[in-house]
């Protein structure tokens, strides 16, 4: 069975803008392996959505957090499919782009 899961077009947006940001800094080659290790664990946040964890310091919305090399997977886990609402990188203002998207 394969878990199913949905990129919010934020998220979605996210994901290419990680996919540009590996691929000036070094290649092709890495974006496309970053990619699809981020895309591996949604899809293994879509089958184990309670994985991940809660942060009431960044947002009182019922989302979990799960990391991935510097970036945090941000979803909804009572949702089917999965919907993931960002993957925001570690040194951002999580917090307040939280704020915007949620």
């Amino acid at each position: 069975m394969t878990a199913h899961y949905v990129l919010a077009p934020v998220a979605a947006r996210d994901l290419v803008e990680i996919w540009h940001y590996i691929r000036k800094q070094s290649s092709i080659a890495m974006a496309d392996r970053a990619e699809e290790v981020i895309r591996e664990r949604i899809a293994f946040l879509a089958s184990s959505p309670g994985a991940g964890h809660s942060r009431k310091d960044l947002t009182e919305k019922p989302v979990k957090f799960f990391p991935v090399y510097s970036y945090l997977i941000v979803y909804l886990p009572e949702t089917k499919p999965l919907q993931v609402v960002s993957i925001l990188h570690g040194h951002q203002n999580v917090k307040r782009m939280l704020k915007k998207r949620l």
